[in-house]
């Protein structure tokens, strides 16, 4: 009877030595947090039906996570609050279809670019007058605060009549209210919004002022170098190139050219 007790005490010991080997395991996998915008169409916006949020920029940061080894958390926000998340280092990751520019880069690290982009305009169907950005003089143009496309009508139309909103599907209904004469952003939402949330609006012109996305880190970040090893390995694999057909289809913009 002793020994069968001994044996069951050791065994126990042993059991609870693997459970707590298999614990700490599963705890030192690290968790980051990934600041995104709530309602950037295709690249971040809430399934209302599941709760959850999807598009290109989720299905990216996590491919790149499962590549590098880590979780992340994703937190949804203005686009404001993910650049101030940023530069007050309460968020780990940033990614929001976020331009690389020299400005931000002075406050914010960023990855290697990870998306081709660029800006557009969008007006009414039936608007005839609008025909480039050379026709925004004395015109009300709707943008997005706080983004490219808001310095790049200030700096490039001070005659347009410059209304901004907190989140760009508000620029869209006005526009398609008649309230604005044009809506000018990234193209990629633009196109998006055109082709499959509005038969009333059309895109003119064409893409202005080549831009880059790029993953955002508070500055002297330490992720910065395994999540460009990551996004080069899924772009080389062919996981990137999923990722943007299921969301883009064709690839027409991407990471092969640098503008």
């Amino acid at each position: 009877m002793r020994k069968g007790k001994g044996y069951l005490f050791i065994l126990t010991i042993v059991l609870s030595a693997l459970l707590l080997a298999g614990c700490n395991t599963g705890d030192a996998t690290e968790k980051y947090t990934v600041a995104t915008d709530n309602n950037f169409v295709p690249f971040e916006f809430l399934n209302e039906e599941t709760g959850e949020m999807e598009g290109f920029d989720i299905d990216l940061i996590k491919a790149i996570a499962d590549e590098a080894g880590f979780e992340v958390e994703i937190e949804s926000m203005k686009f404001d609050g993910v650049v101030s998340g940023m530069q007050s280092g309460r968020y780990d990751i940033g990614i929001a279809g976020m331009t690389i520019t020299e400005e931000r880069k002075e406050t914010i690290d960023f990855s290697d670019p990870y998306y081709d982009a660029g800006l557009m305009i969008a007006v009414n169907k039936d608007n005839e007058e609008i025909k480039s950005e050379d026709d925004l003089a004395g015109k009300k143009v709707g943008t997005r605060s706080g983004t490219t496309s808001e310095e790049y009508i200030k700096a490039n139309h001070p005659d347009a009549d410059l209304v901004t909103f907190p989140g760009i599907v508000e620029a869209y209904m006005d526009l398609e209210s008649g309230r604005l004469d044009a809506v000018m952003y990234d193209v990629p939402n633009v196109q998006y919004y055109v082709a499959n949330d509005s038969a009333k609006l059309k895109t003119v012109g064409d893409i202005l002022q080549g831009e880059q996305y790029g993953i955002a880190f508070p500055k002297d970040s330490e992720l910065v170098e395994d999540v460009n090893q990551a996004l080069e390995t899924i772009i080389e694999n062919g996981t990137y190139d999923d990722i943007y057909e299921k969301w883009f289809g064709e690839r027409k913009y991407g990471t092969e050219s640098s503008e």
